[in-house]
């Protein structure tokens, strides 16, 4: 038989040997569920296998003594109803009592029903402070050592209750109470200690992780969107490598180097092409090669005296998850990779691979507006032509000077019409345009069109998509005044609405009627060029009072060039 100082030694010692286990695993992801307060079933599920094989260990630990066991049983059954609530309690208590049941010896079923009734109360207490929304001090040391400490209190009492003979049960728990008061309530309380340091070392490293992913992605934000070649890589690897603090950073396509930063750059020359087996299985199996120099060896394929010791290469992917490139992290031969800078890096991939697809997106959506607008051209043009040769040849005869000018007009129209210096104008070079086609229109129907322009000079820098208002003035005309028997009137006009500019179109047939498949190439072309451009708060809307006027609003972003402002 033990002293009880030796035994409280003892008891102590085990607990050591029990915790050191709980340490090691406590750096394994088993232990990630337990961090926080289990409601899930999965976590559940981990929170019940974690600590019935603790319940279970604290009796395997133990010692032995007349038949009975001295053991830390109770930390596990205690932490599992505290962090799995009181149906994890219940099932950890049951699997750790009956592991003990099955041993034998006088205390056996006193064990067990102990047991469960451990767990059950670290459910309780569990169920009562979230309840009172107190989640804060359920991870307290002192609270779990105080359960307990309640918790080995009552099993010393089912011992006394239910074990038999008394007197047997009396001389045990006389010996083993206090050695297991003792150990109980330190290793719970050190136990959820361990817990805590990694809890704390995990949220430590996800606000370290946040904060640099968050500044790279604010200072990376559509670097590559503009293109993805060797300039915009550029810009982005250097942001990477002061962000990151790495050795180096490059950033490479399917076959060249576009960037390189950091260590190793006098010999690492973009422009030239991949020469790094690494880099090559990564492109080709689409998937993270992870270099570290121990593991898998690596040497630098362009000089072998060069610094860097290891690389990380991480695939950038486009469409269809096709690869389109790679970033790859150095550190030099002296530096280890950190978890830290390995998980970064293929959060860094992850979003400039959403750039390049962005950007490729946006080079499409440019190219298919590109050929829409050839598109519209197409079929304005033969059309317009063939009513303007008309107009003019009936012009001609009567008054020669008037047919030069519209001569001079359609030719402006054209040359406008065709050969744009950009996709964007603005306001005061689309009206040149719009005038010269309303200067034939105005010959065309001669006598029966009014035509007001009246756009404040302010307006007239604001930008818009070229080839925006003259379709929506030759619709107003085409399926609007020329409709009338007596005289069409358009105007033009506009007006301001915070940053807004609404410019107007305005007939006065009001013939709108909104068609099911859109409202015509023109129209639709118009308001997704504007949109794709601007955003969705702007765009063409078309307000009509039948029989009186239609209204069509181009809606653009009040911003003018410094020539035109005031």
């Amino acid at each position: 038989m033990f002293d009880q100082f030796n035994l409280v030694l003892l008891l102590l010692q085990q607990m050591c040997v029990y915790l050191v286990i709980a340490y090691l695993l406590s750096k394994t992801p088993l232990f990630i569920p337990l961090m926080q307060v289990t409601i899930r079933l999965p976590h559940k599920l981990a929170c019940y296998l974690v600590f019935s094989t603790f319940c279970i260990l604290g009796t395997y630990f133990g010692l032995h003594i007349d038949d009975s066991i001295a053991n830390t049983r109770a930390i596990g059954a205690v932490l599992g109803g505290l962090l799995g609530g009181p149906s994890v309690g219940l099932a950890v208590g049951f699997t750790g009592g009956l592991h003990r049941y099955s041993l034998g010896g006088p205390t056996a079923t006193a064990c067990m029903i102990s047991t469960v009734t451990e767990g059950l109360i670290g459910g309780l207490v569990h169920r009562w402070l979230i309840r009172r929304g107190r989640v804060d001090i359920l991870f307290t040391p002192w609270l779990v050592g105080g359960v307990a400490l309640f918790a080995e209190v009552m099993q010393m009492l089912i011992i006394l209750a239910v074990a038999r003979p008394f007197a047997m049960a009396a001389q045990l728990v006389e010996h083993i109470a206090l050695p297991m008061l003792v150990s109980n309530t330190i290793g719970s309380a050190m136990f959820m200690r361990i817990l805590l340091d990694r809890r704390a070392m995990f949220e430590k490293y996800s606000t370290a992780f946040s904060s640099r992913a968050l500044k790279i992605a604010a200072r990376a934000e559509g670097a590559l969107r503009d293109g993805f070649n060797q300039e915009n890589s550029t810009k982005v690897a250097r942001i990477i490598y002061e962000e990151t603090g790495v050795g180096a950073v490059a950033i490479t396509d399917r076959d060249k180097l576009l960037a390189f930063i950091g260590i190793g750059d006098d010999h690492h020359l973009p422009g030239t092409p991949i020469t790094s087996a690494y880099t090559f299985e990564a492109i080709a199996r689409n998937e993270v090669v992870f270099a570290d120099g121990n593991a898998m060896p690596y040497r630098c394929s362009i000089r072998p005296g060069c610094p860097l010791g290891s690389t990380l290469v991480i695939p950038l992917q486009g469409e269809g998850d096709r690869v389109v490139g790679t970033i790859k992290l150095y550190e030099p031969k002296r530096k280890l990779f950190s978890r830290l800078n390995r998980t970064l890096g293929e959060g860094i991939a992850k979003l400039l691979s959403r750039q390049i697809l962005a950007g490729r997106v946006d080079a499409q959506q440019q190219l298919l507006a590109q050929s829409e607008i050839k598109l519209l051209h197409a079929q304005v043009n033969p059309h317009f032509l063939f009513n303007a040769l008309n107009t003019i040849s009936a012009v001609i005869r009567r008054d020669p000077d008037h047919a030069r000018r519209l001569i001079q007009y359609l030719s402006t129209f054209f040359r406008k019409n065709l050969k744009r210096p950009s996709d964007v104008v603005t306001l005061a070079d689309e009206l040149e345009h719009v005038n010269a086609y309303l200067q034939i229109e105005l010959a065309r129907f001669a006598g029966r069109l009014d035509v007001a322009i009246d756009l404040p000079e302010r307006f007239l820098g604001v930008q818009l998509p070229a080839f925006s208002l003259q379709p929506i003035v030759e619709n107003a005309i085409k399926h609007g005044t020329s409709q009338l028997l007596g005289a069409g009137r358009i105007r033009i006009h506009a007006h301001a609405d915070g940053d807004v500019l609404s410019l107007v179109v305005e007939d006065n047939a009001g013939l709108y009627h909104p068609k099911p498949g859109g409202d015509g190439l023109g129209m639709n072309l118009v308001d997704r060029r504007i949109k794709v451009r601007d955003g969705t708060r702007f765009g063409v809307r078309v307000e009509c009072e039948p029989d009186v006027a239609t209204r069509v609003i181009l809606q653009l972003p009040l911003a003018t060039q410094p020539e035109h402002t005031t």
